[in-house]
């Protein structure tokens, strides 16, 4: 497996996976508006995304990924990270993808220069939670539909 960070070029590699996560959280599948989304993100800077690639008869193929978007404090005067989404085709789950690709997005942050992660996963997706749990993130707010979890770098 291989994780990288995508550049606005490779934004096709991740488009199947974006569509697929957001009909995981319920919402119609459209290819396009997970395109046009997808590309505007990278053209304006505006996130951050790794894929994790995946050696299947020889050819790289997306297996999973995560998008990052900046979080600013005027007060702190810092720059942190909101892991707001992560998704593994479930072809490939059960395999360390979801993991690595968290890690990553830590190694990333704190690279950068930020002092916390942050992320939300629905109340019920009991899977996502006991990952990050393991790895060490803390669960911060519960609200009615989501969870908070923040984890110090």
């Amino acid at each position: 497996m291989q994780i990288r960070r995508i550049l606005l070029s490779e934004y096709k590699l991740v488009i199947p996976l974006f569509n697929a996560y957001r009909v995981f959280y319920k919402q119609a599948p459209d290819m396009e508006l997970a395109e046009s989304y997808i590309k505007a993100r990278l053209q304006n800077n505006e996130s951050v995304i790794f894929v994790a690639l995946v050696d299947v008869n020889g050819a790289a193929i997306p297996a999973g990924f995560t998008q990052l978007y900046p979080r600013l404090s005027s007060v702190r005067a810092t720059k942190n990270w909101l892991l707001n989404d992560l998704y593994v085709d479930a072809n490939f789950r059960k395999q360390g993808i979801g993991e690595a690709l968290i890690k990553t997005a830590m190694d990333f942050a704190r690279t950068d220069g930020a002092t916390y992660l942050k992320l939300e996963t629905a109340v019920d997706n009991y899977t996502a939670q006991s990952l990050y749990e393991s790895i060490g993130f803390i669960k911060t707010e519960a609200g009615e539909s989501f969870f908070t979890y923040q984890i110090q770098l």
